[in-house]
């Protein structure tokens, strides 16, 4: 079988070794490599451009609050917390400890290093793009990587993903040019095992970003399988097991850890059961018309290079094994967390798939470059582009996380209201990810000097991810010299319907004297 580390009949060719020639590898100008090093180079800076701007907006939501909190812990806090829960998010809330040090707790200073990640990983999918079709497919590739919907949300969150997916596309590329210099026989043994070596180590780097990126193992078998060269395959693929073992037992720890503390996923199966048009709209396109668009570019993409006779000008033969691994990159990892989830535990949302985000986009890229004519092929980019600008624009509004995250917003207006001495007492009737307590914990300065009443342990003291509480009932105390207590409530929770606290403090003497919402919260003002 030829191999897909190949390149368009257009590149000019140069002899080439009989290695390279079985596996159907032209050579190419040693000029071509850094021209476009540095266009890869600028695509990624324009892909954490667009993940950047504006991410700033939103207020942070549960999932950062875990990632904040946990990182402003001392180091012995954090690793006792490790023990105990989140050590699949260890590593990144390790450097976000270090991160916040330096740059603050700021939204714009923690959602950074994800848009940063997404310049990363925009670069790497044109060079993988690059090394396995065209230099078109390549560019077009990044730039509809750069604007997927899953792509700028996740390059404005402070959560791992952006990191993983980077890591995840360039532990490909490295798979690509580790295969490629193997095959060489101008390549030494030295560099050949320096090469598998650092694939190893990046794989376990990427496996303790995001656990689930072991589900990348056997698209890389795939790709090892369908790439190698004849003659090379069989050295190639022991030299691949080698690697992976190595990094899977570097990995360990963190595999070990994650399947102990699976439990704290169980709350996945308390959401609706996930379904086919999951995974198709709101997984990559978040969209019903953008996923239309892509999955009929895909379509092309597929009919014209796997089953077409006669694929367009510019595709040679052998790229139909570099679009079989992209497209398995695509499909195995949403089947095996889809059949998972029926059929053993919850382990599906739609967010842990965002590391298949650059197959996806390589994939869309040739189904684009496929339509032929250049005015075609922008024309279907450019709608691209049109289609996802409004999810990309609300992505980026005050309320846009977790359906409408509202604690930056509702910290100013207690800001702006409170007195220090005033009593603040927080609704514990909703899960934990939605408290509005979390509000105190990632904007702080807005209620310096309120006493927080019902605060039992702080979460800096204890080993889960937020602090205990205890109900207001048990320390009416604490508010027996105060005139003014601020009760922040979510809109219809258990504790809004019932209106307890409320009730237990009209018992202390206290009346509604305010009373506003701010998108999701409701802030009441009681005083005597």
């Amino acid at each position: 079988m030829t191999s897909a580390l190949t390149h368009p009949i257009e590149t000019p060719r140069v002899p080439q070794t009989p290695a390279q020639r079985s596996a159907g590898w032209p050579a190419r100008r040693p000029a071509q490599q850094p021209r476009f090093t540095r266009t890869a180079a600028l695509l990624g800076v324009l892909g954490a451009l667009i993940s950047f701007a504006g991410s700033w907006n939103p207020s942070y939501w549960g999932d950062e609050a875990a990632s904040v909190m946990s990182a402003e812990r001392s180091l012995p806090s954090l690793f006792q917390m490790l023990g105990h829960v989140d050590a699949v998010h260890g590593t990144y809330y390790l450097f976000l400890h270090f991160w916040i040090e330096a740059f603050g707790t700021s939204e714009l200073a923690t959602r950074l290093p994800s848009a940063l990640a997404v310049g990363l990983a925009t670069m790497a999918t044109a060079v993988l793009a690059r090394r396995l079709f065209t230099a078109r497919v390549a560019v077009v590739a990044a730039l509809v990587f750069a604007v997927l919907p899953r792509v700028t949300f996740m390059g404005a969150e402070a959560r791992s993903t952006a990191m993983a997916t980077a890591c995840a596309v360039w532990l490909t590329v490295l798979l690509v040019q580790t295969l490629r210099m193997s095959a060489s026989p101008s390549t030494s043994i030295r560099m050949r095992r320096g090469l598998w070596a650092a694939y190893a180590a990046l794989g376990a780097l990427g496996i303790y970003v995001f656990l689930y990126l072991v589900l990348l193992i056997p698209i890389h078998a795939l790709a090892v399988w369908l790439w190698a060269p004849n003659e090379h395959r069989r050295a190639l693929w022991r030299s691949w097991l080698k690697a992976t073992g190595s990094g899977i037992l570097l990995a360990a720890p963190v595999v070990v850890f994650g399947l102990a503390q699976h439990e704290q996923i169980s709350f996945i199966g308390t959401r609706p059961q996930p379904t086919l048009l999951t995974a198709l709209v709101s997984q990559w396109f978040d969209s019903a018309p953008v996923a239309l668009a892509a999955w009929a570019l895909i379509t092309v993409a597929v009919a014209v290079v796997i089953f077409s006779r006669h694929p367009l000008r510019g595709f040679e033969r052998p790229v139909r094994p570099a679009l079989v691994v992209m497209l398995a990159w695509i499909v195995v990892p949403t089947a095996a967390l889809l059949i998972g989830t029926f059929l053993v535990a919850p382990m599906y949302i739609q967010r842990y798939l965002s590391f298949c985000t650059p197959a996806v986009a390589i994939v869309i890229a040739v189904g684009i470059v496929c339509l032929g004519q250049r005015w075609l092929q922008a024309g279907a980019l450019l709608l691209l582009v049109a289609l996802v600008a409004p999810d990309y624009l609300s992505q980026r509004t005050s309320f846009a996380k977790d359906g409408g995250s509202d604690w930056r917003q509702t910290a100013a207006v207690v800001a702006a209201n409170a007195h220090p001495g005033d009593a603040v007492i927080f609704d514990d009737s909703t899960r934990p990810s939605r408290l509005p307590r979390l509000a105190l914990r990632l904007y702080p300065a807005a209620f310096t000097g309120l006493q927080d009443v019902t605060l039992a342990t702080s979460f800096q003291q204890t080993a889960g991810l937020w602090d205990v509480t205890v109900p207001l009932a048990s320390v009416t105390e604490k508010v027996a010299s105060t005139r003014t207590a601020w009760i922040l409530e979510n809109v219809g929770s258990t504790e809004a319907v019932a209106a307890t606290d409320v009730h237990e403090l009209e018992n202390l003497g206290f009346v509604p004297a305010l009373t506003e919402t701010v998108n999701r919260t409701t802030i009441i003002e009681m005083t005597r």
